[in-house]
């Protein structure tokens, strides 16, 4: 059986509406407004890395791993759970149900990742208290 596929023209839409959210988000758009300089630039790059991501492009070259922590001091654990909901929130809304769920497994996948290396002391993160492991 074979994963469903993402139609690339609709990964600009979900994530335009996704960062729409995060950027109205109480809890999380303060942190991206002061996080990301420019919008355009960010979500070719995210465009890039989801389309590497579901439809094996090889567009996205980068680490998120290492962009993401350099603001783990800011970024609670509690935080990606509110970004997996916006997530989870756009891609039922926009996609088909397959694709939708695909795309929230894998997010789900990244930002325990995510989690992980941010925040377990053995990997030289922060605790959730914010102290230095």
């Amino acid at each position: 059986m074979t994963s469903p596929a993402l139609d690339p023209n609709k990964l600009p839409e979900v994530l335009a509406v996704f960062y729409q959210r995060v950027r109205q988000d109480p809890e999380l758009g303060p942190i991206f407004s002061r996080v990301i300089e420019d919008w355009d630039e960010h979500l070719a790059r995210l465009e890039d890395f989801w389309s590497s991501l579901m439809l094996t492009t090889g567009r996205y070259k980068g680490n998120p791993l290492a962009l993401d922590a350099l603001h783990a001091h800011e970024i609670t654990p509690v935080m990606f759970d509110r970004w997996l909901h916006l997530w989870t929130q756009t891609t039922t809304e926009l996609l088909p149900v397959e694709v939708a769920q695909l795309m929230q497994i894998k997010a789900a996948r990244i930002a325990d990742r995510l989690k992980y290396v941010m925040y377990e002391p053995t990997h030289g993160g922060l605790h959730p208290s914010g102290i230095s492991g």
